[in-house]
């Protein structure tokens, strides 16, 4: 609830109205460092606790999220080499996610909705830059993008 303050013209803001509308970015937050501490904790390295990429052990082609597993893996571990090395892209997604979930939270304690409004021009951007990965890490030369 909004109250205006006549005298000063500040707009305050009942005290639990911060804590539910932070109530939502707070739940994706704890789903994720949930996940990653799964991640974390049982190594994808080791047979038998994850299943395998149905695109790979199919048709031997690695698909764009080939290496993901591993890449959090090493990432929750600090080894950003190795995370960087399992699947670059997802590392950016990791990076692009941080900065998109703070910004979420700051508009959200500023009762400010978030709006991400990419242009076409801008998915075609990001659908290419997935394509291109995809294509060179199958590539001969591309082995230095292989999970």
């Amino acid at each position: 609830m909004r109250r205006v303050n006549a005298e000063t013209q500040r707009v305050t803001h009942a005290p639990g109205s911060v804590v539910r509308r932070l109530a939502v970015p707070g739940g994706v937050l704890a789903a994720v460092v949930g996940a990653f501490a799964y991640v974390g904790a049982v190594d994808p390295n080791e047979p038998g606790h994850y299943p395998v990429c149905p695109l790979l052990r199919f048709t031997g082609v690695f698909c764009p999220g080939c290496g993901g597993l591993r890449s959090a893996h090493a990432f929750v571990r600090g080894d950003l080499g190795a995370a960087l090395g399992a699947n670059a892209l997802a590392v950016m997604g990791y990076l692009v996610f941080a900065v998109v979930w703070t910004v979420w939270v700051v508009r959200s304690a500023r009762g400010r909705p978030l709006r991400i409004e990419l242009g076409s021009g801008a998915l075609w951007g990001l659908g290419a830059l997935v394509l291109v990965f995809t294509v060179v890490r199958n590539l001969p030369f591309g082995g230095w993008l292989h999970p």
